[in-house]
């Protein structure tokens, strides 16, 4: 089974900063891929920012976050921390966050996808 455990959410004013770190545990081989999506009420699931695990990892962002929103991660052999910086939050900015790692559990396994539980972000204007 693999875990990811989100922490970091919270309430904040607008051009607040908060970080998000979500941390992986379980029976991981290794991880290809972590993000973070974001969930509005009564919408889908939208990705906010993610980086690859190889290399100096490549990054991507949503729009609405560029120029705002920093994806990092931090490796500890096969398990990994992925952090989201966000920076002059905006009351838009408000929703569910979720991490999302891209995961292999064996040497010849298939790619899973895992979720965490969700922290919430709240941005007050």
């Amino acid at each position: 089974q693999v875990q990811l455990v989100e922490s970091g959410g919270g309430f904040v004013q607008a051009g607040g900063s908060l970080r998000l770190s979500c941390a992986s545990s379980g029976n991981i081989f290794s991880i290809n891929y972590m993000g973070w999506y974001r969930q509005f009420p009564e919408k889908e699931r939208e990705l906010v920012a993610g980086i690859t695990t190889s290399g100096s990892g490549s990054t991507s962002y949503a729009d609405s976050v560029k120029g705002r929103f920093t994806i990092s991660i931090s490796r500890d052999d096969a398990k990994n921390t992925v952090a989201l910086q966000m920076n002059n939050l905006k009351p838009e900015d408000t929703a569910d966050y979720y991490c999302y790692a891209q995961v292999r559990t064996g040497w010849n396994s298939a790619v899973y996808a895992y979720w965490g539980q969700g922290t919430q972000v709240t941005v007050s204007s």
